[in-house]
Protein backbone atom coordinates (compact mmCIF):
# COMPACT_ATOMS: atom_id res chain seq x y z
CA UNK A 1 0.00 0.00 0.00
CA UNK A 2 1.06 3.75 -0.60
CA UNK A 3 0.31 5.90 2.11
CA UNK A 4 -0.23 9.51 1.92
CA UNK A 5 0.46 11.81 5.10
CA UNK A 6 -3.04 13.58 5.28
CA UNK A 7 -6.08 13.24 7.43
CA UNK A 8 -8.10 12.22 4.24
CA UNK A 9 -6.17 9.71 3.47
CA UNK A 10 -6.49 8.21 7.55
CA UNK A 11 -9.86 8.78 7.10
CA UNK A 12 -10.44 6.86 4.13
CA UNK A 13 -8.41 4.16 5.29
CA UNK A 14 -10.42 4.50 8.36
CA UNK A 15 -13.84 4.46 6.29
CA UNK A 16 -12.69 1.16 4.29
CA UNK A 17 -11.69 -0.77 7.61
CA UNK A 18 -14.09 -4.07 7.89
CA UNK A 19 -12.98 -3.99 11.51
CA UNK A 20 -13.92 -0.27 12.28
CA UNK A 21 -17.19 -1.00 14.61
CA UNK A 22 -15.26 -3.24 16.95
CA UNK A 23 -13.52 -0.13 18.36
CA UNK A 24 -17.19 0.68 19.89
CA UNK A 25 -16.70 -2.70 22.09
CA UNK A 26 -13.82 -1.43 24.61
CA UNK A 27 -13.85 1.44 26.39
CA UNK A 28 -11.66 4.18 25.45
CA UNK A 29 -9.58 6.37 28.33
CA UNK A 30 -10.65 10.36 28.55
CA UNK A 31 -8.49 13.13 29.23
CA UNK A 32 -10.18 16.42 29.61
CA UNK A 33 -13.25 15.11 28.30
CA UNK A 34 -11.86 13.74 25.20
CA UNK A 35 -10.86 10.49 23.92
CA UNK A 36 -6.96 9.88 24.60
CA UNK A 37 -4.78 7.70 21.77
CA UNK A 38 -4.38 4.94 23.42
CA UNK A 39 -1.22 2.95 22.07
CA UNK A 40 -0.51 1.00 25.21
CA UNK A 41 -1.86 -2.08 24.45
CA UNK A 42 1.32 -3.72 24.19
CA UNK A 43 1.34 -3.30 28.45
CA UNK A 44 -2.52 -3.05 29.12
CA UNK A 45 -5.27 -4.15 27.01
CA UNK A 46 -8.60 -2.29 27.32
CA UNK A 47 -11.84 -3.15 28.98
CA UNK A 48 -14.47 -4.77 26.53
CA UNK A 49 -17.61 -3.44 26.86
CA UNK A 50 -19.26 -6.83 27.31
CA UNK A 51 -16.88 -7.64 30.57
CA UNK A 52 -19.56 -6.51 32.93
CA UNK A 53 -22.07 -8.66 31.36
CA UNK A 54 -19.77 -11.17 31.15
CA UNK A 55 -18.98 -10.99 35.12
CA UNK A 56 -22.56 -10.00 36.30
CA UNK A 57 -23.43 -13.41 34.80
CA UNK A 58 -21.12 -15.07 37.32
CA UNK A 59 -21.98 -13.00 39.53
CA UNK A 60 -25.76 -13.70 39.47
CA UNK A 61 -25.21 -17.76 39.71
CA UNK A 62 -22.97 -17.12 42.59
CA UNK A 63 -25.64 -15.15 44.45
CA UNK A 64 -28.90 -16.89 43.28
CA UNK A 65 -27.04 -20.84 43.10
CA UNK A 66 -23.87 -20.49 45.56
CA UNK A 67 -21.76 -23.70 45.56
CA UNK A 68 -24.41 -25.32 42.77
CA UNK A 69 -22.68 -22.57 40.87
CA UNK A 70 -20.05 -25.67 40.21
CA UNK A 71 -22.57 -27.74 38.36
CA UNK A 72 -25.74 -25.49 37.73
CA UNK A 73 -24.66 -22.34 36.38
CA UNK A 74 -25.64 -21.09 32.88
CA UNK A 75 -21.56 -21.88 32.44
CA UNK A 76 -20.68 -24.98 35.48
CA UNK A 77 -17.68 -23.25 36.81
CA UNK A 78 -16.08 -26.85 37.08
CA UNK A 79 -15.75 -26.35 33.18
CA UNK A 80 -15.74 -22.84 32.63
CA UNK A 81 -11.69 -23.05 31.33
CA UNK A 82 -12.81 -25.04 28.53
CA UNK A 83 -15.20 -22.17 26.49
CA UNK A 84 -12.11 -20.74 26.52
CA UNK A 85 -9.89 -23.87 24.54
CA UNK A 86 -11.28 -22.78 21.07
CA UNK A 87 -10.44 -19.80 20.82
CA UNK A 88 -7.50 -19.92 22.43
CA UNK A 89 -6.33 -22.67 19.98
CA UNK A 90 -7.31 -20.75 17.40
CA UNK A 91 -5.24 -17.66 18.43
CA UNK A 92 -2.02 -20.22 19.02
CA UNK A 93 -2.61 -22.53 16.08
CA UNK A 94 -3.13 -25.30 18.53
CA UNK A 95 -5.45 -28.29 19.09
CA UNK A 96 -8.21 -27.71 22.10
CA UNK A 97 -6.31 -30.11 24.19
CA UNK A 98 -3.14 -28.34 24.05
CA UNK A 99 -4.16 -24.98 25.42
CA UNK A 100 -5.58 -23.76 28.87
CA UNK A 101 -6.06 -20.46 30.55
CA UNK A 102 -4.53 -21.27 34.16
CA UNK A 103 -2.61 -19.49 36.28
CA UNK A 104 -0.20 -16.64 35.75
CA UNK A 105 2.52 -16.60 33.05
CA UNK A 106 5.53 -17.12 35.95
CA UNK A 107 3.60 -19.33 37.14
CA UNK A 108 3.19 -21.66 34.22
CA UNK A 109 6.70 -20.96 33.55
CA UNK A 110 7.55 -22.65 36.51
CA UNK A 111 5.40 -25.90 36.27
CA UNK A 112 6.29 -26.35 32.62
CA UNK A 113 9.97 -25.57 33.33
CA UNK A 114 9.49 -28.60 36.33
CA UNK A 115 8.93 -31.37 33.25
CA UNK A 116 10.90 -29.57 30.63
CA UNK A 117 14.10 -28.42 31.65
CA UNK A 118 15.72 -31.40 33.05
CA UNK A 119 19.43 -31.28 33.21
CA UNK A 120 22.45 -33.66 33.80
CA UNK A 121 25.99 -33.43 33.61
CA UNK A 122 26.22 -32.84 30.24
CA UNK A 123 23.01 -30.91 29.32
CA UNK A 124 22.24 -28.32 31.46
CA UNK A 125 22.65 -25.05 29.73
CA UNK A 126 19.55 -22.80 28.60
CA UNK A 127 19.94 -20.03 25.87
CA UNK A 128 17.54 -17.16 26.19
CA UNK A 129 17.55 -13.49 24.77
CA UNK A 130 19.88 -10.92 26.89
CA UNK A 131 17.80 -8.57 28.90
CA UNK A 132 14.41 -10.63 28.53
CA UNK A 133 11.42 -9.75 30.72
CA UNK A 134 12.22 -10.05 34.16
CA UNK A 135 9.70 -12.86 34.38
CA UNK A 136 11.83 -14.74 32.27
CA UNK A 137 14.90 -13.72 33.91
CA UNK A 138 13.94 -14.68 37.45
CA UNK A 139 12.54 -17.94 36.63
CA UNK A 140 15.79 -19.38 34.44
CA UNK A 141 17.85 -17.98 37.44
CA UNK A 142 15.82 -19.60 40.20
CA UNK A 143 15.52 -22.85 38.28
CA UNK A 144 19.05 -23.06 37.45
CA UNK A 145 19.69 -22.28 41.14
CA UNK A 146 17.48 -25.39 41.89
CA UNK A 147 19.56 -28.09 39.92
CA UNK A 148 22.52 -26.73 41.54
CA UNK A 149 23.81 -24.81 38.59
CA UNK A 150 25.67 -22.04 38.45
CA UNK A 151 23.35 -19.06 36.65
CA UNK A 152 26.63 -17.48 34.98
CA UNK A 153 27.42 -20.75 33.46
CA UNK A 154 24.44 -22.45 32.89
CA UNK A 155 22.44 -19.75 31.09
CA UNK A 156 23.43 -18.16 27.92
CA UNK A 157 22.16 -15.12 26.82
CA UNK A 158 22.72 -13.55 23.39
CA UNK A 159 23.17 -10.23 23.17
CA UNK A 160 21.48 -8.36 20.34
CA UNK A 161 23.94 -6.54 17.12
CA UNK A 162 24.67 -3.28 18.77
CA UNK A 163 24.04 -1.73 15.53
CA UNK A 164 20.64 -2.98 15.16
CA UNK A 165 19.71 -3.38 18.25
CA UNK A 166 18.23 -7.12 16.93
CA UNK A 167 18.69 -10.76 17.40
CA UNK A 168 19.39 -12.13 13.63
CA UNK A 169 17.37 -15.64 12.80
CA UNK A 170 21.14 -17.10 11.75
CA UNK A 171 22.78 -15.67 15.19
CA UNK A 172 20.50 -17.54 17.37
CA UNK A 173 20.49 -20.87 14.93
CA UNK A 174 24.25 -20.86 15.08
CA UNK A 175 24.48 -20.39 19.07
CA UNK A 176 22.27 -23.22 19.71
CA UNK A 177 24.53 -25.57 17.15
CA UNK A 178 28.09 -23.96 18.74
CA UNK A 179 26.40 -25.19 22.40
CA UNK A 180 24.74 -27.81 21.11
CA UNK A 181 26.03 -30.49 23.22
CA UNK A 182 25.69 -28.63 26.08
CA UNK A 183 22.40 -27.20 25.43
CA UNK A 184 18.90 -28.73 27.15
CA UNK A 185 16.58 -25.72 26.72
CA UNK A 186 15.66 -22.71 23.97
CA UNK A 187 13.56 -20.33 25.80
CA UNK A 188 13.01 -16.97 24.13
CA UNK A 189 10.20 -14.59 24.00
CA UNK A 190 8.06 -14.56 20.82
CA UNK A 191 7.98 -11.20 20.65
CA UNK A 192 10.60 -9.04 22.22
CA UNK A 193 9.48 -7.16 24.70
CA UNK A 194 12.06 -4.07 24.38
CA UNK A 195 12.45 -3.60 20.90
CA UNK A 196 9.11 -5.53 19.58
CA UNK A 197 11.04 -8.06 17.80
CA UNK A 198 9.41 -11.13 16.26
CA UNK A 199 11.45 -14.03 15.92
CA UNK A 200 11.22 -17.06 13.37
CA UNK A 201 9.97 -19.30 16.14
CA UNK A 202 9.37 -22.34 13.32
CA UNK A 203 13.74 -22.24 12.14
CA UNK A 204 14.79 -21.94 16.26
CA UNK A 205 12.06 -24.76 17.16
CA UNK A 206 14.01 -26.72 14.54
CA UNK A 207 17.45 -25.53 15.65
CA UNK A 208 16.85 -26.51 18.88
CA UNK A 209 15.33 -30.21 18.22
CA UNK A 210 18.46 -30.65 15.77
CA UNK A 211 20.64 -30.25 18.80
CA UNK A 212 18.45 -32.25 21.19
CA UNK A 213 17.08 -29.48 22.86
CA UNK A 214 13.53 -28.37 24.26
CA UNK A 215 11.89 -25.49 22.95
CA UNK A 216 9.66 -23.04 24.96
CA UNK A 217 8.49 -19.30 24.29
CA UNK A 218 7.06 -16.85 26.35
CA UNK A 219 4.80 -15.56 24.21
CA UNK A 220 3.42 -12.29 26.60
CA UNK A 221 3.68 -9.84 23.51
CA UNK A 222 2.92 -12.33 21.00
CA UNK A 223 -0.76 -14.27 21.31
CA UNK A 224 -3.21 -11.86 19.97
CA UNK A 225 -0.47 -9.72 18.04
CA UNK A 226 1.70 -11.91 15.60
CA UNK A 227 0.98 -15.80 13.59
CA UNK A 228 1.22 -18.60 15.68
CA UNK A 229 1.33 -22.31 14.44
CA UNK A 230 2.50 -23.90 17.73
CA UNK A 231 1.38 -27.33 17.00
CA UNK A 232 2.39 -26.90 13.25
CA UNK A 233 6.47 -25.62 14.35
CA UNK A 234 6.72 -28.84 16.70
CA UNK A 235 6.87 -25.82 19.79
CA UNK A 236 7.49 -28.07 23.00
CA UNK A 237 5.75 -25.66 25.52
CA UNK A 238 4.66 -22.25 25.56
CA UNK A 239 3.58 -19.74 28.43
CA UNK A 240 1.74 -16.08 28.30
CA UNK A 241 -0.11 -13.72 30.23
CA UNK A 242 -3.22 -12.34 28.95
CA UNK A 243 -3.78 -9.30 29.80
CA UNK A 244 -1.82 -6.95 27.16
CA UNK A 245 -3.58 -8.16 23.53
CA UNK A 246 -5.79 -10.15 25.04
CA UNK A 247 -7.40 -7.29 27.08
CA UNK A 248 -8.60 -9.59 30.06
CA UNK A 249 -7.98 -7.01 32.62
CA UNK A 250 -4.63 -6.70 34.68
CA UNK A 251 -3.32 -9.72 36.50
CA UNK A 252 -5.61 -11.29 34.29
CA UNK A 253 -5.28 -15.07 33.84
CA UNK A 254 -2.72 -16.52 32.16
CA UNK A 255 -2.41 -19.44 29.61
CA UNK A 256 -0.36 -22.71 28.96
CA UNK A 257 0.54 -24.68 25.70
CA UNK A 258 1.57 -28.45 25.52
CA UNK A 259 2.38 -30.09 22.59
CA UNK A 260 -0.22 -32.74 21.83
CA UNK A 261 3.34 -35.40 21.62
CA UNK A 262 3.72 -34.88 25.08
CA UNK A 263 -0.47 -35.37 25.97
CA UNK A 264 -0.08 -39.15 27.36
CA UNK A 265 3.39 -39.12 28.60
CA UNK A 266 3.00 -39.64 32.46
CA UNK A 267 6.02 -40.25 33.24
CA UNK A 268 7.28 -36.65 32.76
CA UNK A 269 7.67 -35.25 36.18
CA UNK A 270 5.31 -32.07 37.11
CA UNK A 271 3.81 -30.63 40.47
CA UNK A 272 0.88 -31.91 40.47
CA UNK A 273 -2.75 -30.13 41.62
CA UNK A 274 -6.38 -31.51 41.75
CA UNK A 275 -7.44 -29.49 38.60
CA UNK A 276 -4.96 -31.64 36.94
CA UNK A 277 -6.14 -34.97 37.91
CA UNK A 278 -8.20 -37.20 35.84
CA UNK A 279 -11.49 -35.28 35.15
CA UNK A 280 -13.42 -38.40 35.80
CA UNK A 281 -12.12 -39.36 39.16
CA UNK A 282 -11.24 -35.97 40.32
CA UNK A 283 -13.88 -35.83 42.99
CA UNK A 284 -13.12 -39.18 44.38
CA UNK A 285 -10.04 -37.64 46.42
CA UNK A 286 -7.92 -40.51 46.09
CA UNK A 287 -4.46 -40.34 46.85
CA UNK A 288 -2.21 -41.31 43.42
CA UNK A 289 -1.51 -38.02 40.96
CA UNK A 290 -3.30 -38.89 37.77
CA UNK A 291 -2.58 -36.55 35.42
CA UNK A 292 -5.23 -35.62 32.79
CA UNK A 293 -4.28 -35.89 29.16
CA UNK A 294 -2.72 -32.72 27.41
CA UNK A 295 -1.71 -29.65 29.09
CA UNK A 296 -4.95 -29.78 31.31
CA UNK A 297 -2.28 -31.84 33.36
CA UNK A 298 -0.74 -29.44 33.89
CA UNK A 299 -3.39 -27.74 35.75
CA UNK A 300 -2.87 -26.85 39.62
CA UNK A 301 -6.64 -25.72 40.73
CA UNK A 302 -9.77 -24.37 39.67
CA UNK A 303 -9.98 -21.24 38.12
CA UNK A 304 -10.86 -17.41 39.00
CA UNK A 305 -14.33 -17.47 37.77
CA UNK A 306 -14.80 -13.75 37.75
CA UNK A 307 -11.37 -12.82 36.04
CA UNK A 308 -11.85 -15.59 33.52
CA UNK A 309 -15.06 -14.12 32.40
CA UNK A 310 -13.47 -10.71 31.47
CA UNK A 311 -10.61 -13.09 29.45
CA UNK A 312 -13.93 -14.90 27.69
CA UNK A 313 -15.72 -11.47 26.68
CA UNK A 314 -12.09 -10.64 24.79
CA UNK A 315 -11.92 -13.38 22.94
CA UNK A 316 -15.04 -14.02 22.15
CA UNK A 317 -14.52 -10.44 20.26
CA UNK A 318 -11.53 -12.07 18.50
CA UNK A 319 -13.36 -14.90 17.29
CA UNK A 320 -16.02 -12.82 15.88
CA UNK A 321 -13.16 -10.34 14.40
CA UNK A 322 -11.03 -13.07 13.36
CA UNK A 323 -7.25 -12.86 13.75
CA UNK A 324 -6.62 -13.34 10.22
CA UNK A 325 -8.36 -10.08 9.68
CA UNK A 326 -6.78 -8.80 13.04
CA UNK A 327 -3.27 -9.31 11.90
CA UNK A 328 -3.86 -7.39 8.36
CA UNK A 329 -5.19 -4.44 9.76
CA UNK A 330 -2.40 -4.58 12.30
CA UNK A 331 0.40 -4.84 9.71
CA UNK A 332 -1.72 -1.24 7.84
CA UNK A 333 -1.69 0.43 11.25
CA UNK A 334 1.95 -0.41 12.17
CA UNK A 335 3.07 0.26 8.66
CA UNK A 336 1.19 3.76 7.84
CA UNK A 337 2.74 4.61 11.90
CA UNK A 338 6.24 3.89 10.28
CA UNK A 339 5.87 5.81 7.53
CA UNK A 340 4.49 8.28 9.62
CA UNK A 341 7.73 8.33 11.82
CA UNK A 342 10.11 8.35 9.10
CA UNK A 343 9.06 11.60 7.88
CA UNK A 344 9.52 13.01 11.46
CA UNK A 345 13.20 11.52 11.32
CA UNK A 346 14.24 12.89 7.84
CA UNK A 347 13.34 16.45 9.27
CA UNK A 348 14.58 15.54 12.67
CA UNK A 349 17.01 12.41 13.10
CA UNK A 350 16.95 12.77 16.52
CA UNK A 351 15.54 8.82 17.08
CA UNK A 352 15.40 5.65 15.89
CA UNK A 353 12.82 3.06 14.86
CA UNK A 354 14.63 0.13 16.76
CA UNK A 355 12.04 -2.55 15.81
CA UNK A 356 12.47 -4.41 12.36
CA UNK A 357 11.02 -2.50 9.38
CA UNK A 358 9.71 -6.17 7.69
CA UNK A 359 5.93 -6.79 9.06
CA UNK A 360 6.80 -10.23 8.82
CA UNK A 361 9.86 -9.71 12.12
CA UNK A 362 7.39 -7.55 14.26
CA UNK A 363 3.39 -7.19 15.56
CA UNK A 364 2.01 -3.87 16.41
CA UNK A 365 4.49 -2.48 18.54
CA UNK A 366 7.10 0.04 17.49
CA UNK A 367 9.80 1.06 19.78
CA UNK A 368 11.48 4.40 19.32
CA UNK A 369 15.03 4.82 20.67
CA UNK A 370 16.16 8.90 21.70
CA UNK A 371 19.44 9.72 22.49
CA UNK A 372 18.20 12.25 24.99
CA UNK A 373 14.69 14.09 25.94
CA UNK A 374 13.28 10.89 25.63
CA UNK A 375 11.54 11.49 29.39
CA UNK A 376 10.61 14.44 28.37
CA UNK A 377 8.78 13.84 25.47
CA UNK A 378 7.03 10.79 27.07
CA UNK A 379 5.79 13.39 29.63
CA UNK A 380 4.83 15.27 26.76
CA UNK A 381 2.53 13.04 24.90
CA UNK A 382 0.83 12.04 28.17
CA UNK A 383 0.27 16.09 28.10
CA UNK A 384 -1.51 15.87 24.91
CA UNK A 385 -3.39 13.04 25.21
CA UNK A 386 -1.46 10.01 24.12
CA UNK A 387 -0.68 7.05 26.16
CA UNK A 388 2.10 4.94 25.40
CA UNK A 389 4.57 3.15 27.27
CA UNK A 390 8.26 3.79 28.52
CA UNK A 391 11.24 1.48 29.32
CA UNK A 392 13.48 3.89 30.96
CA UNK A 393 16.23 5.94 30.31
CA UNK A 394 15.80 6.16 26.13
CA UNK A 395 12.83 3.86 24.62
CA UNK A 396 8.92 4.59 24.08
CA UNK A 397 7.00 1.97 23.05
CA UNK A 398 4.26 2.66 20.28
CA UNK A 399 1.35 0.46 19.95
CA UNK A 400 -1.79 0.64 17.44
CA UNK A 401 -3.74 -2.28 18.29
CA UNK A 402 -6.09 -3.20 15.33
CA UNK A 403 -8.88 -4.01 17.53
CA UNK A 404 -9.65 -0.57 18.92
CA UNK A 405 -7.32 1.89 17.22
CA UNK A 406 -7.28 3.80 14.31
CA UNK A 407 -5.88 5.45 11.01
CA UNK A 408 -7.17 8.75 12.04
CA UNK A 409 -4.87 8.28 15.35
CA UNK A 410 -1.95 7.21 13.86
CA UNK A 411 -2.40 10.37 11.83
CA UNK A 412 -2.80 12.42 14.90
CA UNK A 413 -0.53 11.01 17.08
CA UNK A 414 2.19 11.35 14.19
CA UNK A 415 1.33 15.55 14.19
CA UNK A 416 1.42 15.69 17.98
CA UNK A 417 4.42 13.68 18.11
CA UNK A 418 6.12 15.77 15.27
CA UNK A 419 5.08 19.33 16.92
CA UNK A 420 6.83 17.85 20.32
CA UNK A 421 9.82 16.75 18.42
CA UNK A 422 10.46 20.24 16.95
CA UNK A 423 10.12 22.03 19.80
CA UNK A 424 12.91 20.08 21.65
CA UNK A 425 16.99 21.65 20.95
CA UNK A 426 18.66 18.12 20.40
Amino acid sequence: MIFENSSAFALKLDQEDELKDFRNRFFIPTKDGKAVIYFNGNSLGLQPKTAEKYINQELKDWAELAGQGHFKAKNPWVSYHKLLQKPLADLTGASENEVTAMNSLTTNLHLLMVSFYRPDKKKYKIIMENGAFSSDQYAVETQVKFHGFDPQEAIIELAPNKDKNLLATEEIIEAIESNKEEVALILLGGVNFYTGQAFDLEKISAAGHKAGAIVGFDLAHAIGNIKLELHKWDIDFAVWCSYKYLNSGPGGVGGAFVHEKFAKDNSMPRFGGWWGYLEEERFKMEKGFKPMEGVAGWQLSNVPIISLAVQRASLDIFEEAGMDNILQKGKQLTGYLEFLLKQTQDVSPCFDIITPSDPSQRGCQLSLYFKKNAEEIYQRLIEHGVSVDMRRPNVIRVTPVPLYNTFQEVFHFSKRFDSIIKSLSF
